[in-house]
């Protein structure tokens, strides 16, 4: 997972997200301050994509931004189906799992500079990422800057109508105080994505195994965009600290 430059520092060194990263279980949670315990799927993230993930990555087009990819379980399934994508994430250990994993991943935040800048034809925001850095509306702002005109945005939001901000801690069952300073973070059902979303064209909202998605398009000149084929054109992608780079993969050492 991701956060601004300001928070990355807290996320990226919670030692209780990188051991259950490294372990592939937790228990692990969110924690406010009032202690309220919002729990996460480790055993998902870490394991290969389900049915669910693998329907969402069906309606990807062109190359694919991971926005807080975690241990890469959607980076590695794109990459084996061919596709151009790159996941980021703040965290080491989660890079680390992402590139076992077979797929190509950067340490960064989604708020630092990064390579394809308006060129993305598709960015993900899975697993609750919607609130990273605790402002959806400057999210979106930033997301609209990586994609094309008339790019897709992917987010999964949280499966009730929920808008949360608040100030939180990764934690395990033995370490109630948590690691790091406390970073904020939001919670997002999809009529509150959809209210945040100016600008964008929605895409479509749906739901599948007690997940909900949500489907948004930054503007375009082009009067209509089909979304029934993944478009054959991909972005240009370079970065002088790219992870498991070869020749003729997007993400190219230089």
């Amino acid at each position: 997972m991701s956060a601004p430059p300001a928070t990355a520092a807290a996320w990226a060194t919670a030692d209780p997200y990188a051991a259950a990263l490294r372990a592939g279980h937790g228990p692990l949670f969110l924690r406010r301050a009032d202690g309220w315990l919002l729990p996460l799927e480790v055993e998902r993230w870490c394991a290969r994509a389900d049915a669910v993930d693998r329907d969402v990555l069906d309606r990807c087009e062109g190359a694919v931004l991971d926005v807080g990819c975690g241990p890469g379980r959607l980076v590695a399934e794109l990459a084996a189906r061919g596709r151009a994508v790159l996941g980021i994430d703040v965290s080491a250990a989660a890079v680390d799992h992402t590139v076992r994993m077979g797929g190509q991943a950067l340490r960064r935040s989604v708020f630092e500079p990064l390579p394809g800048e308006g060129r993305w034809d598709t960015v993900l925001l899975m697993d609750g990422n919607i609130g990273i850095g605790g402002d959806p509306r400057a999210l979106l702002d930033r997301v609209a800057g990586l994609l094309r005109p008339g790019g897709l945005l992917i987010a999964e939001t949280a499966p009730v109508d929920i808008d949360e901000r608040a100030q939180v801690r990764v934690v395990g069952l033995t370490d109630a105080r948590g690691a790091g300073d406390p970073f904020p973070w939001a919670r997002l059902g999809t009529p509150a994505l959809l209210r945040y979303a100016r600008g964008w064209t929605r895409a479509g909202q749906w739901t599948a195994d007690g997940r909900r998605f949500a489907a948004l398009r930054t503007r375009s000149r082009r009067t209509a965009i089909s979304s029934a084929e993944p478009p054959k054109r991909t972005a240009v992608i370079s970065s002088q600290r790219a992870r498991n780079t070869s020749a003729g993969n997007p993400v190219a050492d230089r």
